[in-house]
């Protein structure tokens, strides 16, 4: 179960970008996600999910990365 689609999905809700315009492999930063606005949808993210992303794991760069981190989080948390 990934949350790649739910997350593009956010993306578009919360920033105006179409989920086809999101390489999930290209940096976030090309899309003009800037540290701040990562930190910001970090939030997003876990408000949207009900999950706590750790520190450690929040430090990526592509929309598939973070993508991963999520469904790890929600795959320790079902158990």
């Amino acid at each position: 179960m990934s949350s790649l689609k739910e997350l593009q999905d956010l993306i578009q809700e919360k920033y105006g970008i179409e989920a086809a315009a999101l390489d999930p492999h290209a940096s976030m930063r090309d899309k003009g996600f800037d540290s701040l606005a990562l930190v910001e949808f970090v939030f997003a993210i876990e408000d949207h999910f009900s999950i706590s992303l750790p520190d450690t794991d929040v430090n990526v760069d592509t929309l598939a990365e973070l993508a991963a981190v999520v469904d790890k989080v929600r795959l320790a948390q079902a158990k």
